[in-house]
């Protein structure tokens, strides 16, 4: 007979890890000396790093998987860091495109060195094996609650 695991235990692991990475991610934001973002704020760095021309925002929103408000937002407050800028699009004044700033661009380095660094402190000493087991079971867990 196997034991089903209490849902709470799961969720307060999850949470756990969650709670203590954000924790990580900005004690090195704040190592590097770099100011006014939170560790949520990296999804939106990281999609936009890799983009070369402006992105419309309703693109972000489905990129990272945020709702339209919690990209909003997060966009409001690294605009007003002088992180990233927003301009209407030219084809059409609906639409809002979202860019990185010199500024914004400056601290791909620290945040591609600060993400290298919490995974190995994640993975530990994890046998390769067991780090691809570990994403495909959290893939699994993300699949059935709708994500994808």
């Amino acid at each position: 007979m196997t034991t089903k695991p209490h849902i709470n235990g799961i969720m307060a692991q999850i949470g756990r890890i969650r709670e203590r990475a954000a924790l990580f991610i900005e004690r090195e934001l704040q190592n590097e000396e770099i100011h006014g973002i939170l560790s949520a704020h990296g999804i939106i760095f990281f999609y936009l790093f890799q983009q070369q021309q402006p992105v419309p925002m309703k693109e972000i929103v489905e990129k990272t998987g945020r709702v339209k408000s919690t990209v909003t937002g997060m966009i409001n407050t690294l605009e007003q860091h002088g992180y990233v800028e927003k301009k209407q699009s030219p084809e059409d004044r609906r639409v809002i495109l979202v860019q990185l700033t010199e500024k914004g661009r400056s601290i791909r380095p620290a945040f591609e060195n600060i993400s290298t660094r919490l995974l190995e402190k994640i993975f530990g000493d994890m046998p390769d094996g067991d780090r691809e087991t570990l994403v495909q079971l959290l893939s699994q867990v993300g699949m059935n609650l709708g994500l994808s």
